[in-house]
C-alpha cells in the first residue's frame, strides 16, 4: 500500500483528464473530488474508481464538453438535464444551484435527469454543508439488487446523502441501500478480503461475504432488509419523477450504468434558526451518542462524518493511502 501526497495525486489525475481533452476547470474539479474521496477514505469512489471513468470516456458514454441546462422552473423546484456530461461536475453545479435557491427561498431543490455517475455521493453533502447549508441528495442507478423476497435484480442501491452543517464538524450521512456499496465491495475484493458482514447473494442464491461472488452476481443484500429495499423503491421513484428522467429499470436496459436521475436539495437554516441555538442542539444530541457504554473495550461511538474528519485530518498529514494495483493502472493512463 503507498502513501502519497494530495497535491501529486491530484495534479497526476488533472494531467490526464487534460490528455483526454477536458477544460481545465473541469480536469481540476473532477481530479480534487477523485483525490478528496480517496482523502476521506473513501476508496472506493475515489481513484479505485478513476480507471473506469476513464473507461467510459474511451466507450463515448460520457460528453467531456457537455455542461448540465435548466429546462423547467417552478419557484423553488427546478429540472435540468445532465446531456449525458461529467457526473461529477453536472452534480457539483445542481447542488450550487439548489443552494441558491435556498438562499433566496429558504429551500431548493434542483433535480437533474441524463447525468452520470456522480462518483462519491456524499461529495455534494459536504460541498453544501460548508456553505452553511442542509443538504439532502440521491441518485438511482442500474439494477443491482434483488426486491426484497425476489430473485433477480430490480432495483439499485441508490445512494442517498443527508448533510448538517455545524462549527465543530459537519454531519454527514452518506449511504446506499444496499449493506455495502458495490464500489465498496470491489475495494474488499482488490484486497483480497472477505467482507465483514452478509453483502449479498452467491450465484446459489446464498447469502455470501465473498466480495467476488456477489460482484459476478450483481445481487446486493438491502440494508434492513425489506426496509432497504421499500426505500430504494420510493428514491427511484422521486428521482425519476422529479427530474421527468429514467428510473432504475430502464437505466438496466443497456449494458453500461449511464443517463441516471438525481436530486439535490438544500434548506438554508439561517433563515429561521439561530446558528448558536442550531450548534448547542447538535452537540447535545452528539454527546448523548459519545457517552453510551461501549460493547467492546477500547471502541466508541461516533456520529455521521467524524471518522471521515479524522481520516481525511490522517491523510493530509501522513499521505492517502493508495493501492498499489490502482495507482500503476492510473499512472498507465498518464503514459
Amino acid at each position: 500500500m503507498l502513501k502519497l501526497p494530495f497535491r501529486e495525486i491530484e495534479e497526476v489525475l488533472a494531467v490526464i483528464l487534460r490528455k483526454y481533452s477536458f477544460a481545465d476547470e473541469k480536469a481540476r474539479l473532477i481530479a480534487k473530488t477523485h483525490t478528496q474521496s480517496s482523502c476521506d477514505g473513501v476508496y472506493s469512489h475515489g481513484l479505485n474508481r478513476f480507471p473506469l471513468f476513464i473507461e467510459y470516456i474511451e466507450r463515448g458514454l460520457i460528453d467531456i464538453t457537455a455542461d448540465p441546462q435548466r429546462v423547467a422552473s417552478f419557484g423553488t423546484l427546478e429540472q435540468w438535464d445532465g446531456r449525458l456530461g461529467p457526473g461529477v461536475t453536472n452534480a457539483h453545479q445542481c447542488m450550487d444551484r439548489a443552494v441558491e435557491l435556498a438562499r433566496k427561498h429558504t429551500m431548493g431543490c434542483v433535480a437533474l435527469r441524463n447525468t452520470n455517475h456522480w462518483m462519491r455521493g456524499g461529495t455534494y453533502g459536504w460541498q453544501a454543508a460548508d456553505r452553511g447549508m442542509i443538504a439532502l441528495c440521491f441518485t438511482n442507478t442500474q439494477p443491482n439488487m434483488p426486491p426484497w423476497g425476489g430473485k433477480e435484480s430490480r432495483i439499485g442501491n441508490n445512494p442517498f446523502v443527508i448533510a448538517i452543517p455545524r462549527e465543530e464538524g459537519h454531519v454527514v450521512l452518506d449511504m446506499s441501500m444496499s449493506q455495502f456499496s458495490f464500489g465498496k465491495i470491489n475495494t474488499y475484493k482488490l484486497n483480497d478480503e472477505q467482507l465483514p458482514f452478509y453483502g449479498g447473494w452467491d450465484e446459489e442464491g446464498n447469502l455470501s461475504k465473498d466480495p467476488g461472488k456477489i460482484l459476478d452476481k450483481q445481487r446486493g443484500l438491502p440494508i434492513g432488509y425489506w426496509k432497504g429495499s421499500a426505500l430504494s423503491m420510493v428514491l427511484d421513484m422521486l428521482a425519476a419523477f422529479l427530474s421527468n428522467g429514467r428510473h432504475t429499470a430502464q437505466i438496466g436496459e443497456e449494458e453500461y450504468e449511464t443517463g441516471l436521475s438525481q436530486v439535490f436539495i438544500c434548506i438554508d437554516p439561517d433563515q429561521f434558526s439561530d446558528g448558536t441555538l442550531k450548534d448547542n442542539l447538535l452537540n447535545e444530541i452528539i454527546n448523548n451518542v459519545h457517552n453510551v457504554s461501549p460493547m467492546e473495550q477500547g471502541r466508541r461511538t461516533y456520529y455521521p462524518g467524524e471518522q471521515t474528519m479524522a481520516t481525511r485530518r490522517d491523510h493530509l498529514k501522513n499521505g492517502i493511502r493508495v493501492s498499489e494495483e490502482v495507482w500503476e493502472a492510473i499512472t498507465e493512463l498518464s503514459r
